[in-house]
């Protein structure tokens, strides 16, 4: 019946819908083992609501100073039980990962130290605001806050033989990006983070170990304060606002960390007893509350595409059978015409601006023209499904995000039926 209707409503040819139908069942394993993690993950997030004693009247708005305002301060608690840190910072002015994860390193960061990645080269809008590319405004390098990068291993992991070599008396802090950026490497697990922690705390037990946990939260059953990290942050419009949050950032780790990041979000000595927030935060609680099962919707989404694709000849990582470490799906074409057809098809599946054509263009942040296909409810939101791409070789379309799993079979059918009909395929 399924065939049937995507034959009629959108004019599948028989011979894709076969293979489809036949991916589905080969990849059953795999969609088996991400809905066990998702129902671990969705026990961790109600009990922590239940310890949180969340109630009806913690959605209200406020206003002004934002004085008294228990529901910020019941949401911060629930992100820090729920990632298993002391304490917590959620707030929907923090508009981007990239803007959390700056006020995080920013405000643990002084003039001299030195900030350590260990997951190669930041992605651009981090890279900006550190001031290793773009010489930006208000970047970490005008406050004389240097850096150095550890470059990944070949097989595009943490460099742990190199590791405690690289670290220096002024390395105040090491980051670890845990998703791929536009990187071809794979995701950093929660296994790496413990391995390296150890390796650091052995150097320094003062280093503050940081994770940029973008695309990673409720993809494992651990989280990285689990594991050893001290500070993560991450975007509400990403995995943990479940697709209903309409923007913020969140972050969430050791008491004296978070304390830096209010002070300097707000004020010296005024910290976390401000910020009123003037919406409904329901939002944002029931977005944490859907998380896990709309994570595990992308992830199967990100399973499927990735089967087909490799059925249809393209390049991908992961591959179906591995094991994810993020919500993302990488895809290599071979020239650009392809990799715009790609994104454009992915944007015609969406429910909203289904009718729009993506193109490449200069977007604020970033080194190289971007194309973005990306039908959302809530701007930007790449945990909804959408594909994004640097125009740049190698020609790789990053597939990410999927409320529904349907949706990502539907754009994945039509992109396919589009490079048939073009004879790329």
């Amino acid at each position: 019946m399924e065939n049937e209707y995507l034959q009629s409503l959108y004019k599948i040819d028989s011979e894709i819908l076969e293979k489809s139908s036949a991916i589905e069942i080969s990849i059953k394993p795999y969609i088996n083992q991400v809905e066990e993690i998702a129902n671990c993950n969705q026990y961790k997030v109600i009990k922590a609501f239940q310890d949180c004693h969340i109630a009806e009247m913690h959605f209200n708005p406020s206003s002004g100073y934002g004085y008294g305002d228990l529901g910020r301060e019941k949401l911060d608690q629930l992100f820090a039980n729920v990632f298993k840190g002391e304490d917590a910072i959620v707030r929907q002015s923090l508009t981007s990962g990239t803007v959390a994860i700056n006020l995080a390193i920013a405000a643990n960061l002084r003039p001299k130290d030195e900030i350590l990645f260990i997951t190669g080269r930041p992605y651009d809008t981090i890279a900006q605001a550190v001031g290793i590319s773009g010489n930006q405004l208000g970047s970490l390098n005008e406050y004389g806050i240097t850096y150095r990068i550890l470059e990944l291993t070949s097989e595009g992991n943490i460099n742990f033989n190199k590791l405690s070599e690289m670290i220096l008396p002024k390395t105040a802090m090491i980051f670890i990006q845990r998703s791929r950026g536009y990187e071809w490497r794979t995701p950093v697990m929660c296994e790496d983070i413990k391995k390296a922690a150890k390796i650091i705390k052995a150097v320094n037990k003062k280093i503050n170990i940081f994770v940029d946990n973008c695309y990673g939260e409720f993809v494992e059953t651990n989280e990285p304060l689990e594991c050893g990290a001290h500070l993560i942050a991450g975007s509400l419009i990403k995995n943990p606002g479940g697709g209903i949050a309409p923007s913020g950032g969140y972050i969430v780790g050791r008491k004296d960390l978070i304390a830096q990041c209010a002070a300097r979000l707000y004020s010296p000595g005024l910290q976390k007893e401000v910020g009123s927030s003037t919406g409904d935060k329901r939002l944002l609680f029931q977005g944490l509350y859907l998380a896990p099962k709309i994570v595990s919707e992308a992830l199967k989404g990100a399973i499927y595409s990735a089967a087909m694709l490799r059925e249809f000849g393209f390049d991908i990582s992961p591959l179906p059978e591995e094991i994810r470490g993020d919500i993302v799906q990488l895809i290599r074409f071979n020239n650009k015409e392809e990799l715009i057809s790609f994104c454009q098809s992915i944007q015609k599946s969406s429910p909203i601006d289904s009718h729009v054509t993506p193109y490449p263009w200069d977007m604020p942040g970033y080194d190289d023209q971007i194309i973005m296909a990306a039908g959302t409810f809530v701007q930007g939101a790449s945990i909804e499904f959408s594909a994004d791409a640097p125009l740049k070789e190698p020609y790789i379309a990053y597939l990410q995000g999927g409320m529904v799993y349907s949706q990502i079979k539907l754009g994945i059918l039509l992109s396919l039926q589009t490079m048939k009909n073009s004879e790329i395929i």
